[in-house]
């Protein structure tokens, strides 16, 4: 072992007395790099090999590599970079091999020395390192999807990309992500040969170019939407794939054929539903010298989003849901949420809302978070009876939700409603036992700011007896602290004799 360790440190000396020679490091820094050196091989050479010195000497070697980069920066030196640098990185190549051969399964080994050799100027090793974890771990996409993004980014071979996303889908052929990430590399590769196209036609080079049409327009990419849609079910993977299309300026045609393919599929799905409503907002806008005054602005983005909430009434009568509700009440509230200074708009957008919380509850098709929003909008706007009656109604809905009347309780308890101490008992009755130590918690808590002492030890009283178990072990604690707080250590001791011992 030794033997071994000493050949590897003389193997060192040839950029070790460069770097002394250059001026970059002192003898004394010299000695200091053997020294850590020679302790970090020892490591590497135990019958028992442990991940984290692996990574310890790795880690070493890198941050040597970003002084010894410094110190050129610092002396203006630029040569003998072969001499120094690439033997550096050579060995560290080698120590990630070894590391990656012992611990094939540990993929944060191999994606960090994915990551250092795109750091680190060394992208001639990422094919070989590439191939190498896609052999041991074909099940995961990511892995699929790195490889692939890196022939066609970073070495323009849009040909070996496909390839890589054509094996990865003999092993996933139901993967989402990698799906997209192919539908949006062939879109890539025409939008590159679109552009190249243009190069080749503004310096008249006629006949240089022979890339048919089909190819220039992303007949691929439709090829790969098609196939995706046979394996992969569901209206939000279509519209992923229309937003990925959005981003090219060429794919009219294609954005046409994604859409169909949508309302035909999915046509009483909320989501296609949501997408229409708000295409509506990309509508063309009223010529620019027709913007004579605010005015005229907000009163063009008032017909757009009137165009949107038609969308959403007919959504709402095709396919009457909880879903196709819910966004139509976050439709209407991301558009109060925008900052206009027309003071009509805002106020048209706010009784839209209003009136679109009333409909859902009505039609009984309302979740427990859009009753919740429903109740901060009516706080926010300062329609306290309307609160109030909301706020009761919901628990009847929610009866069994310790959530839903917490919420509801809360806005009564601010509003100061007469009847806060009857709805906290109907909870007690409605939740479920083991939901219910919350709920007292907020009475005890309401109680000890708006009830004088006597009525404040009723409730106490109330929550000790209340027969669970839970509730009566914590509130005795809470009843014993009040009393002596309250009244002192006499008081304390008389209510710890009164209340039962074992609850």
């Amino acid at each position: 072992m030794a033997e071994i360790i000493q050949q590897r440190i003389e193997d060192r000396i040839p950029e070790l007395e460069q770097l002394e020679r250059v001026g970059l490091f002192t003898p004394k820094e010299i000695k200091a790099v053997i020294k850590k050196v020679s302790a970090l091989e020892y490591k590497l050479q135990r019958r028992t090999l442990a991940k984290e010195d692996f990574i310890n000497y790795i880690q070493y070697e890198v941050n040597l590599l970003e002084l010894i980069k410094k110190r050129r920066l610092r002396v203006g030196y630029k040569f003998k970079k072969d001499e120094i640098e690439l033997s550096i990185v050579q060995r560290i190549h080698g120590i990630f091999n070894r590391a990656t051969t012992k611990w094939k399964d540990d993929i944060q080994l191999w994606l960090s020395h994915v990551a250092f050799c795109k750091k680190w100027a060394t992208k001639s090793q990422l094919s070989r390192i590439f191939s190498a974890v896609l052999a041991i771990h074909p099940d995961k996409p990511v892995l699929w999807i790195m490889a692939a993004k890196w022939e066609m980014e970073d070495r323009l071979s849009s040909e070996s990309a496909r390839h890589l996303f054509l094996r990865a889908l003999r092993f996933h052929p139901e993967s989402r992500k990698i799906y997209q990430e192919y539908f949006r590399m062939e879109l890539m590769h025409a939008e590159k040969l679109r552009k190249e196209k243009k190069e080749f036609t503004l310096a008249n080079m006629e006949g240089e170019f022979d890339y048919p049409e089909e190819i220039l327009r992303g007949d691929l990419a439709k090829v790969v939407f098609m196939e995706a849609v046979k394996k992969i079910k569901g209206a939000d993977f279509i519209l992923s794939l229309l937003s990925i299309a959005k981003l090219f300026d060429f794919t009219e045609d294609l954005q046409k054929i994604i859409l169909d393919e949508l309302q035909t599929l999915y046509a009483d799905d909320p989501l296609t539903w949501d997408y229409l409503a708000r295409k509506e907002l990309e509508a063309e806008s009223l010529p620019s010298t027709e913007y004579a005054s605010k005015h005229t602005k907000a009163t063009d983005m008032a017909r757009k989003e009137d165009r949107c909430c038609a969308v959403y009434e007919e959504a709402v009568k095709t396919v009457p849901s909880e879903a196709m509700w819910k966004h139509y009440i976050t439709f209407c509230q991301e558009r109060l949420k925008r900052k206009t200074s027309a003071q009509e708009l805002k106020e048209k957008r706010q009784e839209r809302l209003l009136a679109v919380f009333h409909r859902a509850h009505e039609s009984k098709l309302q979740s427990q978070d859009m009753y919740k929003q429903w109740l901060q909008l009516l706080l926010s706007l300062g329609l306290t009876d309307k609160a109030k009656e909301i706020a009761v109604v919901a628990t009847r809905y929610f009866s069994q939700s310790s959530d839903m009347w917490q919420s509801s309780l809360q806005t009564l308890m601010e509003l100061k409603s007469p009847d806060v101490d009857l709805l906290f008992e109907e909870a007690f009755r409605s939740i479920s036992p083991k939901e219910c130590l919350l709920v007292w918690t907020m009475w005890l808590d309401w109680c000890d700011q708006n009830k004088n002492p006597e009525e404040m030890e009723l409730v106490y009283k109330k929550a000790v007896h209340s027969g669970n178990p839970a509730v009566s072990v914590a509130m005795k604690e809470k009843y014993l602290e009040w009393a002596y707080r309250s009244s002192g250590y006499k008081k304390a001791k008389k209510v710890f004799k009164r209340t039962p011992q074992k609850c």
